[in-house]
């Protein structure tokens, strides 16, 4: 048996009753859910997030060392905020180890998801579940990356964090947690979970294109398959992030 059908095997063993079903989607998405954010310096983005998301969700902001009031900002909103190393890998890694429920959305502090995300969102312990790509503009190239982020998430199986994920605690147990990574962390996840194991949910999550506008489209999608790539070929991600910027 090789990795991935083992992990499978550990989920549904721990997870499935004969003749039984998960809890429902709303249920598991108002009771049974923690919403984690890693944050640094995203005060302009993370109140319109967090309205996005509602009250009814545990919602964490961890912090990496922010100067511009986000950790102030999120505790106004009346969120949990926590602070750890910087490193979107270590910050998510200290908001799982602090969440009460079994149902984890890893999430951008500047992606906003659609009213509709609860009743997208999948109840299926077995897979992780990642919104559809969209950015807040209406340039037209911003819709040909959308649709190679499509591509990308369904052919070879890899969402980026910008999509968020939607995983059970025990299925991410069985692949090994998630990395205390300072960059590519997103990949390294979704790697270990494999593309069967990944499910793509029908709302979308919309993130800031200020990142594209400023950097260029084609330089910056250049940049991060060119990170991508480094990622593959064995290069640690603390150089990667040197590239990255």
């Amino acid at each position: 048996m090789n990795f991935e059908d083992n992990a499978d095997a550990c989920v549904k063993r721990r997870l499935t009753l004969p003749g039984s079903r998960p809890a429902t989607t709303r249920n598991a998405m108002t009771t049974e859910l923690s919403i984690i954010i890693p944050t640094l310096n995203a005060a302009a983005f993370l109140p319109a997030t967090l309205a996005a998301l509602g009250n009814d969700c545990e919602i964490i902001v961890v912090d990496g060392g922010s100067t511009d009031g986000t950790s102030e900002r999120a505790a106004a909103s009346g969120v949990r905020v926590l602070t750890a190393p910087r490193g979107r890998g270590t910050q998510i890694a200290a908001g799982i180890a602090a969440a009460t429920h079994p149902w984890l959305l890893l999430l951008h502090a500047d992606t906003r998801l659609a009213p509709n995300w609860r009743e997208a969102a999948h109840d299926n312990p077995a897979r992780a579940g990642y919104f559809r790509f969209v950015l807040d503009t209406s340039d037209p190239r911003a819709r040909r990356l959308e649709r190679l982020v499509a591509w990308r998430s369904r052919v070879l199986g890899l969402p980026y964090g910008d999509q968020g994920l939607l995983i059970h605690r025990d299925l991410l147990h069985a692949v090994g947690g998630m990395k205390p990574l300072p960059l590519m962390e997103d990949v390294d996840l979704v790697r270990r979970l494999g593309r069967d194991r990944l499910t793509a949910l029908p709302a979308d999550a919309v993130t800031s294109a200020r990142k594209w506008e400023t950097g260029g489209y084609l330089r910056r999608s250049a940049r991060n398959l060119f990170c991508l790539t480094l990622w593959f070929a064995g290069m640690g991600p603390e150089k990667i992030m040197r590239i990255y910027g």
